[in-house]
């Protein structure tokens, strides 16, 4: 996919960003995982409405973090162009997600370029639903994402809906899709979609596809003999 001419004030290499108001991502079969359950580093395709290629995205932790820490460790992503320039940096510190511990809930930070953040996303404290805030490089609040109850599904997908802070208004969507039963039994391999206005800001643009890595490693991964989870109450 060419890249067509920058927006104003877009940072270096989010111009793709601009012109499209989806994304699919579409996480690597690892088959040294599938083997011996030997947890290894995530690697996703992202990629347009059309099927097109635009970035790549690789987790970047040791072999100790990822086996010890499970599907809560601390991770650096990068996500590169097509020709392997690296555009966006997405930090996880190592927090809880769970609703008993309000003080310590995720959180990730959203890099275009590497070293300049643009924003952030952070969950909310609820006994009951997974809720985040989106904000901007000035940590003010911009978007609202709710996901349901219960994190989990049979031959459907699970939508977070992404609204406007009151919760009143929808303006898009992350989904992880159902994949098929052998798929989603066997492997921990999973399909998203990103859903947005494409007059967005190109920055909250990217912070939205570090929301949908934070959401992947909080509800849908497994690691060893750690299970997916299915609430915030685990």
């Amino acid at each position: 996919m060419p890249a067509p001419l920058p927006p104003p004030n877009c940072p270096p290499g989010l111009e793709y960003l601009s012109q499209i108001d989806q994304i699919i991502i579409q996480q690597q079969i690892e088959l040294l995982e599938i083997i011996i359950g030997f947890e290894t580093n995530n690697n996703y395709e992202i990629k347009n409405g059309w099927g097109q290629r635009i970035y790549f995205a690789a987790e970047e932790t040791d072999c100790c973090t990822r086996n010890c820490c499970g599907t809560s460790r601390p991770f650096a992503m990068k996500i590169m162009d097509n020709v392997g320039q690296e555009v966006i940096e997405l930090r996880r510190p190592l927090r809880c997600s769970s609703c008993w511990c309000p003080c310590c809930l995720q959180e990730l930070e959203v890099q275009a370029p590497p070293g300049t953040p643009v924003g952030y996303i952070k969950q909310i404290w609820d006994p009951f639903l997974p809720k985040f805030i989106i904000q901007n490089e000035a940590q003010q609040d911009v978007l609202k994402i709710v996901g349901p109850c219960v994190v989990c599904s049979f031959c459907e997908d699970i939508n977070f809906e992404v609204m406007s802070l009151d919760e009143w208004n929808r303006v898009g969507r992350i989904s992880k899709r159902w994949t098929g039963f052998l798929k989603e039994i066997f492997t921990d391999t999973d399909n998203f979609g990103i859903q947005f206005p494409l007059d967005l800001d190109v920055k909250m643009k990217a912070v939205m596809i570090g929301a949908c890595f934070l959401m992947d490693f909080m509800f849908f991964e497994s690691a060893g003999a750690e299970e997916q989870r299915v609430g915030v109450w685990q």
